[in-house]
This record gives C-alpha cells, structure tokens and sequence, in this order.
C-alpha cells in the first residue's frame, strides 16, 4: 500500500502562483531542444582518440532522434591551452578535428536532416599564437591596438608592476608583461588569451569578417561567448574587494563592476546581430540565432540583451539551483526570467554545459533528479538546451590532480584544483561497452573514459523500456508536436514547498501538466480545480527513472499520485498516441 500525503492543488492551497501569457516569435528556435556538442569528447572518426567532425557527422542521425539544433563548442585551430577558446584563426577548422571540408559536409547532412547548426563565436580575446597579436607585439600597424596594452606602473623602489588590481577567470593578475613591446597587455582569461580591443574600429570590422565566413558556410548562428567581458573601464579603475572568502588571487576576490557588463557591449552585439540579419534578407531567408552567454549579479543587464536583438543564456538551473534547493527556489528562478521577458521573445533553459558539474552528479543524491531537469526545461515554454551526453545521464569522472589537464584546475593548484576544473564534465561520450566505450577505436583518448561506461552508455539506454535517453526522446517528441507546449500559457504552482507543478494550458485542447516531488513520501495531489481537466482524468506520459508510474497509466485528477523524489508529466490521449 503506499502511504500517501493528500494536497490540494486549488489557489488557496500553495504558496504563489502566477500566470504568463507566452506569445511567441516565429523564430526557428521556439520550443526547440539545442544539443551542444563538445566535439573533442563526443565522437573519434580517426582513432586518434580526439572526437572530430566526422565523428559527429556520422552521429547525426541519432541526434536527430531528439534534438532540432546543435551548437558546436569551437571547432578553431588553437594551440589548445584552453582546449580551443585559445583560437589563433577565427576562419579556419583545427587540424586534429578535421577541415573546412569536412565541416561544409557536416552541414549539408544536418540541413538534410532538417538539424540547425550553431557555431561557438568567441569574439573576447585570441590566442597568442595569432597573427594579429604577433604583429601587434612587433607594433606593425593596423594591429598594433588590436589588443589592451598599457604601460603599467613604478613603485618608488622602480619595481614594474601591473596597471591595476584585476584579475583573471584563470586566477592571478590579468595583466602580463611582453618584453618585446616593452607593455602589459590585458588577459581576462589565460595568459595565453590575450583579450582583444573593441575600441579600435578596425578590429570591429575583423569581427564582422569572421562572422560572415561562417554564415556563408551555412551556419544559422553563434553561441558567442564571454561576451560579458568585451569591454573594460578605459581609466583602468581598480574594482573593489568581494565578500568572497577566497584566495587574493582567485578571481571571485574582486567586484568585477570595471571588465564586465560594460554599456558598449550592447552595441557591438546589435551590430552583430544586423549583420546577422542582413545576411539572411539577402541569402537564404532564415534568421540567425544570437546565443549570448552572458549573466552576472545585476538581473537587468542579462535581459537587456532580448532588446538588441539577440537571447541572453539563462543559467538559472546551474548557478542559482543546488542539491536542497526548494520549491521556492525553482519557482523564483522560472517567475523570475518569465515575468522579466520582454514579449514575443523566447526562454530558455540550461540543463549543463563544459563548464560545470554534469546535472547528474551536480544533483545525484537521489537517481530521480537528473531526469527532473531534462524533464521541466521541456515542459516550460521555450528551448531547452542539453549537453552531450547528459540525454543519458552521464556523470563527472574523478581525477587526481597529477592527471588534470585543464588549465582552470591545474591554475589552482593542488588543494583547490577540485573548485576548478572542467576535465571531470568533459570525458568522452559513452556510446556502448566497447572498447573506449565506443568513442574511439583507440584505448588510449584524450581524456580516460568514465570507469562506469560498461552500465551506463547510449546502447543499453535504448534498450532498456525506462531510461534517461527514453525519457529524453519521450519529451522531444511531445514537445515538437504539442500545440499546447508550442504555443499555450504557462501557469507554475508552489503546492505547500512540497511539489512544484507547470501546468501548459491552451483553449480547445487538454492540459499538459508536470509535477515534481520535492520530499521523500508519496504524495497524492488534487487538481481538479485548478488544472481544469474536464474529463476528470489524464494519462501519464512519462515519468522519471525509478518512480512506479508507467507511461499510458491511468491518473484520477481527484487524486494524483506523484511517488516520492519523482517527476511525472501528464497528457492527455492524443498526446500519447497522436
């Protein structure tokens, strides 16, 4: 028998409710699932044990089974001290991932597949291995203020020392000294990412060239990153000291109100994204998604990007959501970026990406939870964006600090490079129980596998009846084809801080509604009120991994049941079965 706790799903029942009215843009991107592939862990053509573009090629009739979009992390030549935002030419392929060739290929058979294809612009700095910045230590012109050089300063005993207090992502001063030049020049990043100058005309219209290589290798758009940090305080102000209790020299030690977020970043990215949309106009007619990741303590700037044109990334799942995060929470952070939207713009939402914890280990304490972000980003209005490899619940790898390789980890040294590094998100894609788990034909790969590739990988999800990948696949379907999550209203219900309820609603269809537990008891919900399911009933299509609910069960909307720690979505008949 189950022991089950009886709530009411009516108005005066549960902590706050609200209701968005969700008119939606024709964009491409309404309601989609973005895919973004890290191609150097996702699939190795050559057995060189490095993912390539063929390797993701030859994937993509797979990805296709879920997924509309996929956004490349960079694919550039690079010295890869920062595993390719190290970039040293923004219009060619790295060798060890194939050529231009190959990547034209991987675009002729996505656009036959009907699959969007999005590139990594990385617009912030460079490598020091590009021309520009070897021409610009040597003051050749145009590309001598190409990059931020300052002289720096003298202390009264004539010790050289940086211009200002700032710091790098990385750790330490953001300033180097090159000898050559006799100057500092300014990295917000690794040393070995020299930031460029977006004061200097000239280096715009560089950019601009970039983008217009790609769009005219069919790409339909750009995740751009770091944009946050394309600008500095020209009067080189120092920033004040954080609350942070961290290291001097760690990054999160200062107030970054001088190198991010800057006003002038809104004009480079509208200029960007007319670009964008000039290109279309006159090509091939579709509008081109500007990704933009972006974020920071004040709230009104990320939105602010929606007005120039182009979508602000919405990290809200990763940075503001932990393991005991609330009802509350989860409602806060859906109310804050839906009520804040601008109208006729597009949501989205961040289930895990290369820089952080996967979502099964960032909330595996209980086997339900990683399903439960795959599940909600689907039903919420907008795009849900998915990481490799997190369709099938893959989970950090441990490393040893002799064997980290990334340099955010290596950076922080021995007691803290855990805090920091990104190889434990990173290791190659589990396809099957072969050998290197079927990345690569090579035993040896550029990151190890995951120890547990034997039992956890793509082949066995897709025969199993319930796994992460069925779940995935079960809500890409529902989503593509749903008038209700293409296009109704959105209502989200904090039931009593023990179960958090969306229910989709639009008129002349039924309901789509997903509730998640929160607690560790089987709990039974009434929402005959406030769903508004005439038929008194719906069907369960799909619940999360280790729940007893199965797909096509019956639900009496007088009495849900949802099973501890679990996450159910349901439908009606012609969903299921349409």
């Amino acid at each position: 028998m189950w022991k089950v706790i009886l709530l009411y799903l009516v108005t005066t029942a549960f902590a706050s409710s609200y209701k968005i009215s969700t008119k939606k843009s024709g964009s491409w991107w309404n309601n989609i699932v973005l895919y973004q592939i890290f191609p150097r862990s996702f699939k190795d053509s050559n057995g060189d044990g490095i993912g390539d573009l063929n390797g993701i090629t030859s994937k993509l009739q797979y990805i296709k089974e879920f997924a509309d979009a996929i956004w490349l992390s960079p694919i550039y030549p690079s010295p890869q001290n920062d595993f390719g935002y190290d970039i040293s030419d923004f219009m060619d392929v790295h060798y060890e991932y194939g050529t231009l060739k190959d990547f034209d290929e991987l675009v002729l058979k996505a656009k036959s597949l009907d699959l969007k294809v999005l590139l990594d612009f990385v617009p912030n700095h460079s490598s020091d291995q590009h021309e520009w910045f070897k021409k610009s230590i040597k003051r050749i012109n145009p590309y001598t203020k190409y990059y931020v050089w300052q002289d720096g300063k003298k202390l009264p005993n004539g010790t050289r020392v940086p211009p200002n207090n700032w710091l790098s992502m990385f750790g330490g001063s953001a300033w180097e000294w090159n000898e050559e030049r006799g100057q500092y020049y300014y990295h917000q990043f690794l040393k070995s990412q020299p930031d460029l100058n977006y004061n200097n005309p000239k280096l715009q219209i560089e950019m601009e060239k970039v983008i217009n290589f790609w769009l005219k290798r069919g790409v339909d758009g750009f995740r751009v990153d770091a944009v946050s940090h394309l600008y500095e305080d020209p009067l080189l102000k120092d920033e004040p000291r954080s609350k942070e209790s961290v290291p001097p020299d760690d990054y999160l030690y200062l107030v970054h109100n001088h190198t991010r977020d800057l006003d002038e970043t809104y004009s480079i990215v509208n200029t960007w994204k007319e670009l964008m949309d000039e290109y279309s106009k006159y090509h091939d007619r579709i509008e081109k998604l500007g990704f933009m990741e972006v974020g920071g303590n004040d709230f009104s700037k990320t939105m602010k990007f929606y007005s120039v044109g182009v979508d602000p990334m919405n990290f809200a799942f990763i940075t503001d959501l932990k393991n005991d995060s609330t009802v509350a929470d989860f409602k806060k952070i859906i109310d804050r970026w839906m009520s804040s939207m601008p109208l006729n713009k597009i949501a989205n939402w961040i289930v895990g990406n290369h820089d952080v914890a996967r979502v099964a280990s960032r909330f595996g304490s209980n086997g339900n939870r990683p399903d439960q972000f795959s599940m909600l980003s689907a039903i919420l209005p907008g795009m849900t964006v998915l990481y490799n490899g997190d369709e099938i619940g893959m989970i950090n790898s441990v490393f040893t600090y002799e064997e980290t390789i990334d340099p955010a980890g290596c950076n922080a040294g021995p007691d803290r490079y855990q805090l920091k590094s990104r190889d434990p998100q990173r290791t190659p894609y589990q396809w099957d129980d072969s050998v290197s788990a079927g990345f690569s034909t090579n035993s040896k790969t550029w990151l190890p596998v995951n120890d547990n590739y034997k039992t956890l990988n793509l082949a066995q999800q897709k025969k199993l009846q319930v796994s992460h990948y069925k779940i995935v696949k079960a809500l890409s379907d529902l989503k593509r084809k749903s008038p209700v999550l293409i296009k109704g209203d959105t209502r989200v219900y904090n039931v009593l801080d023990k179960v958090l309820v969306v229910v989709r609603r639009l008129s002349n269809y039924d309901p789509i509604v997903i509730l998640i537990n929160f607690t560790d008891e089987d709990l039974e919900i009434d929402g005959t009120l406030s769903i508004g399911n005439h038929s008194k009933k719906m069907l369960v299509y799909v619940a999360s991994m280790n729940s007893d609910l199965e797909s096509g069960q019956v639900v009496q909307m007088k009495k849900i049941y949802v099973p501890k720690a679990s996450t159910v979505v349901l439908t009606s008949t012609r969903d299921m079965f349409s």
